[in-house]
């Protein structure tokens, strides 16, 4: 049972940390990525444009529009190739936005059922309806926090970490000890049947699980693999444009390490052929 319940809980914590990242910052990386991606900025893609912002760090407000480019209130001049390297980049952007939602909705959803197989499994009488109840509002509640930031165009990572990792470690930890406690009882009890009947019911909930969840990530899996080769572009463009900030050094939107290796940033830009 112990291996069913450590097997479960990892498998929830996986999909949901592929396409989320870490807990501070948004950070992606896949086999098909070049390198690692971030980004220290939230964004908020409007028709207006895409507005990027942040309380620490200069710049601090950058905003971007059809190849016309704006920096902590002052218009920045480009070049036409840096103007249609912005525009492209925002068209990039504009195309993630609702693929990394949708994406984040299903890992919460695949998380969410795989805590309902669970309570199904283990939990009984009032204590079950009563877990299974507040798992249904709290995949709501995290589901609706998702429409509302990312898939209505409003990128938070603070916001990301505490509806996806938030709800979901809460809920795990809940049903960790239900678990526990059910499995204690069993034993507390003196009754080899109930401790049989607990194993056999956590043996049989780790093969479904198994089934279920890889067929299930291994889908995630591949939409997040097709989201690199947007973001390898991004990166082509962020590093061939020759645009600067105040500081004269180069805009950097997106952060882009070596992959496995975080230890210096690979800031300074690269051209790169323009098509």
């Amino acid at each position: 049972m112990r291996h069913s319940l450590i097997a479960g809980t990892v498998a929830i914590g996986l999909v949901l940390a592929a396409p989320m990242g870490q807990a501070k910052g948004f950070n992606f990386s896949t086999d098909t990525c070049k390198h690692d991606y971030s980004t220290a900025y939230d964004v908020d893609v409007t028709s207006d444009g895409l507005a990027f912002h942040r309380k620490d760090g200069v710049p601090g407000r950058v905003f971007l529009h059809d190849g016309s480019l704006r920096v902590d209130g002052k218009d920045i001049a480009v070049s036409r190739g840096d103007a249609d390297a912005l525009r492209r980049y925002e068209d990039g952007v504009r195309r993630l936005m609702p693929q990394i939602a949708s994406i984040a909705r299903d890992g919460v959803e695949m998380g969410f059922s795989a805590m309902t197989s669970v309570t199904l499994t283990f939990a009984e009488g009032d204590q079950r309806a009563g877990m299974l109840e507040k798992l249904k509002r709290k995949q709501a509640e995290a589901l609706r926090e998702i429409d509302e930031g990312i898939g209505s165009g409003h990128w938070s990572s603070d916001r990301m970490t505490e509806t996806v990792a938030g709800s979901v470690s809460d809920s795990v930890g809940e049903l960790v000890g239900s678990v526990t406690s059910s499995a204690v009882t069993a034993a507390l009890s003196g009754d080899s049947s109930k401790v049989a009947a607990l194993q056999a019911r956590a043996e049989s909930l780790d093969k479904a699980m198994d089934r279920e969840m890889d067929k299930r990530s291994k889908g995630l899996e591949a939409r997040a693999n097709a989201i690199c080769p947007q973001l390898n572009d991004l990166a082509d463009l962020q590093r061939g444009w020759g645009v600067r900030t105040a500081n004269g050094k180069p805009l950097e939107l997106m952060t882009i390490k070596p992959k496995e290796s975080h230890d210096h940033d690979e800031s300074e830009p690269k051209k790169v052929a323009s098509s």
